[in-house]
C-alpha cells in the first residue's frame, strides 16, 4: 500500500513540475518582453537561476555541513546532462536554432574554459606527472580551496554585469500584443520556481524509495534517479520553453545553469567548506569538456542542433552513464 503512496507522490511531483515549468516561462518570457531584454538573457539568468536552485540549496547545505565532498562531482554530472539531455530532448521535440552568436562565441566558450580552470588549477600536479593513471578512482586528485571559490563567485558577478550591461545596450523591439501586468507575470515566476523545486524533491525522494523497492544500490539511485531529479528542474523548463517556441530562453537555460553550477555553487560550497577532488571527477570533467566542445560543433554546424544530433547527444548520455555505473 506506502509503495502505491509512492506512486502517486511520483506522478504529483511530475505534474508539479511540468505546470510549475509552464508557468515560470509564460513569467520569464513576458518580463523579456516588458524589458525588451532578449529571451536568451533571461534564460541565462532568472530561468538558470530558479531551475538551479535546489542545487545550490543543497549544496550549500552540504558544506555549512562539511560534508560536501561529492559537490564537485554532483556539478559536473548536472552539467554533463544539462548538455546531452536538456538540449538533446528540446532538439528531438524541436529543431534548435542557435543564430545567436553570443551561445557560441561567449556563453559556450566560458563554460568550457570555467571548467578547464577548475581543472588546472586544483590538479595539474596530478595529471602532467601522469600519476592520475595509476590512482584509484577514489584517491583524491586535488582540491577546490576557498581561495579558488571565492574566484569564482567574483568571476559569476562579473559574468552577470556583463549580461545586464548587453541586455541594456542591445534591447529587443516592444511586442504590441497584450501582455499581462509586471505583478502577474512575477507571480507566476515565483509560483513555478515553487512548484518546480517541490515537485523536485518529491520526483527525487519517492523515486529513490520505489528504487529501494525494486533492488536498486544506493550508487545506482544516486547515478541515475537522484542526478535525474535534481536536473528535472532545467529538463522540464527548457522542454517547455522549446514547444511554446521560446527557444532562445530553453539554450540559455541549459548553458546558463551550466555557467551557475560552476562558478556559483561551486564557488559558494568551496568557499564554506574546501571541496575534495577524487580521480573520478578529474576524468568526468575531461568528459564534461569534451562534450561541451562536440554540442558547441553541433551547434556552429549550420547554426542549429537537429532532431538527428538530438538523440546522438541523449545517446552519448546513456553511454556515459553506463561507463560510470561500470567503472
Amino acid at each position: 500500500m506506502k509503495i502505491l503512496l509512492n506512486f502517486l507522490l511520483l506522478i504529483v511531483g511530475f505534474v508539479a513540475l511540468i505546470k510549475g515549468a509552464d508557468w515560470f516561462v509564460d513569467g520569464s518570457a513576458g518580463i523579456a518582453k516588458k524589458l525588451r531584454v532578449p529571451g536568451l538573457i533571461i534564460g541565462l539568468t532568472i530561468v538558470a537561476l530558479g531551475t538551479s536552485a535546489p542545487e545550490l540549496a543543497v549544496s550549500t547545505s552540504a558544506a555549512i555541513a562539511g560534508s560536501n565532498e561529492i559537490a564537485l562531482s554532483n556539478v559536473v554530472g548536472s552539467n554533463i546532462f544539462n548538455l546531452l539531455v536538456v538540449l538533446g530532448s528540446c532538439a528531438v521535440i524541436r529543431t534548435v536554432p542557435v543564430e545567436e552568436t553570443a551561445i557560441v562565441k561567449r556563453d559556450f566558450p566560458i563554460s568550457i574554459l570555467g571548467t578547464l580552470f577548475v581543472l588546472l588549477v586544483t590538479c595539474s600536479g596530478v595529471i602532467f606527472s601522469g600519476k592520475m593513471f595509476s590512482m584509484g578512482m577514489a584517491d583524491q586528485a586535488g582540491t577546490v580551496y576557498r581561495w579558488l571559490g571565492i574566484v569564482l563567485i567574483v568571476l559569476f558577478i562579473c559574468y552577470i554585469a556583463y549580461l545586464i550591461y548587453d541586455a541594456k545596450k542591445h534591447p529587443q523591439e516592444e511586442d504590441e500584443a497584450e501582455q499581462k501586468p509586471v505583478w502577474q507575470l512575477i507571480a507566476l515566476i515565483l509560483i513555478g520556481i515553487a512548484l518546480i523545486i517541490a515537485g523536485g524533491q518529491l520526483v527525487v525522494e519517492n523515486a529513490k524509495v520505489i528504487a529501494r523497492a525494486f533492488g536498486m544500490t544506493e550508487t545506482l539511485i544516486g547515478l541515475t534517479v537522484v542526478a535525474l531529479g535534481t536536473s528535472l528542474p532545467e529538463l522540464a523548463t527548457s522542454i517547455v520553453a522549446a514547444k511554446k517556441g521560446e527557444v532562445g530562453l530553453a539554450v540559455g537555460n541549459a548553458i546558463g545553469s551550466n555557467i551557475f553550477n560552476l562558478m556559483l555553487i561551486l564557488g559558494v560550497s568551496s568557499a564554506i567548506h574546501p571541496v575534495a577532488v577524487n580521480i573520478a571527477s578529474v576524468y568526468d570533467m575531461f568528459v564534461l569538456i569534451a562534450i561541451s566542445v562536440m554540442t558547441m560543433i553541433f551547434a556552429i554546424s549550420g547554426k542549429k542542433i537537429n532532431r538527428t544530433e538530438g538523440i546522438i547527444m541523449i545517446l552519448a548520455y546513456i553511454a556515459e552513464t553506463v561507463f560510470a555505473i561500470l567503472r
